[in-house]
């Protein structure tokens, strides 16, 4: 078979075991790539007929490492591949989905990554991980980027050197922009992908992952933001806008007009209407369109937050340990 595939993870437990026993019967090159789990998972992978590699705990683990050395390593043993799918532990592969994304990539030799729709597998259980669900709802077609779960020609790949070690996040729409500056193609086609299991509970946990988001974003402007992509730059300065520097200014109004300045928080309604508006235009339910555009407005604080350790950071020549909210 010309596909291989690099599935990442840690203390992944059960879901693992629903990840591996999707993708077994789809390829004869399965690779885990565990990064320090104190659980069964390497025995688990192992016993289920997968090539283990345990990631060095002396240095810091980010999914870019962890999907690298699963890559090259995967390749190194079998040269013929042509065709990589990475997955996450925690999701599980429809079934078909391998077949289909290898043979878009097969029909358009200038693509270098396939993606599909990738569906939240317990939407109800959270607003959170009903947020995720409404995400990974983007439309098909060409697209600029993607995230973990898609299927890459390894040419492609390996021509850029793979994904940037140095991102602690956002190291899939960086790798697809250096991937498009190379004459490279991204797509999302219509076609069901995998089932992703967020378990995303608690504000704390959706509170963290925005600030990883921030950063993300932040790091991101600060490599590619000059022309002409422009990268993440409007995306920065709408959250050091609407996180910081208006809250800031509302704050100082405030003060000088004994208390009538807090009436200016109004327009963050009339932001949160564009906002919802635009997902119904996009035939989102009323209650989706609410849902995403409620939580975009508050969004904006934590990821702020996160912006703003990533420049602190950079001004003290230091660099952030992985953002975790699981």
């Amino acid at each position: 078979m010309k596909v291989g595939v690099v599935v990442i993870g840690r203390n992944e437990g059960e879901r693992l075991r629903q990840c591996l026993l999707s993708l077994i019967k789809e390829t004869d090159h399965l690779v885990y790539v565990d990064s320090g789990s104190t659980d069964d998972s390497v025995n688990l992978a192992l016993s289920l007929g997968a090539q283990v590699i345990e990631l060095d705990l002396e240095i810091p683990f980010t999914a870019a490492r962890a999907r690298n050395k699963g890559f090259f390593s995967l390749l190194e043993a079998n040269p013929e591949v042509e065709f990589v799918q990475f997955v996450d532990g925690d999701c599980e592969m429809i079934s078909g989905w391998i077949e289909r994304a290898q043979q878009e990539l097969n029909n358009h030799s200038d693509v270098a990554i396939v993606c599909g729709r990738l569906r939240e597998r317990f939407p109800e259980h959270s607003v959170y991980n009903r947020l995720c669900d409404i995400e990974w709802n983007q439309p098909v077609g060409e697209t600029k980027a993607c995230g973990g779960i898609a299927m890459v020609r390894a040419a492609a790949f390996q021509q850029v050197k793979g994904f940037n070690l140095n991102l602690i996040a956002g190291e899939e729409p960086e790798l697809c922009l250096r991937l498009r500056q190379e004459g490279w193609k991204i797509w999302r086609i219509d076609a069901e992908m995998a089932l992703h299991d967020a378990q995303m509970t608690k504000f704390g946990q959706w509170w963290k992952r925005s600030i990883r988001g921030g950063h993300a974003y932040a790091e991101g402007a600060w490599l590619h933001g000059k022309p002409p992509e422009y990268y993440y730059v409007k995306e920065n300065r709408s959250i050091r806008f609407w996180g910081l520097i208006f809250p800031l200014l509302v704050c100082i109004v405030t003060g000088l007009t004994h208390g009538w300045g807090l009436l200016l928080f109004g327009v963050y309604i009339l932001l949160n209407y564009r906002i919802y508006n635009g997902k119904k235009q996009e035939s989102f339910s009323h209650q989706d369109s609410f849902i995403y555009a409620l939580f975009c407005i508050l969004g904006k604080f934590p990821q702020a937050y996160g912006q703003t350790k990533f420049y602190v950071n950079q001004l003290l020549s230091q660099r952030e340990q992985l953002i975790e909210y699981k």
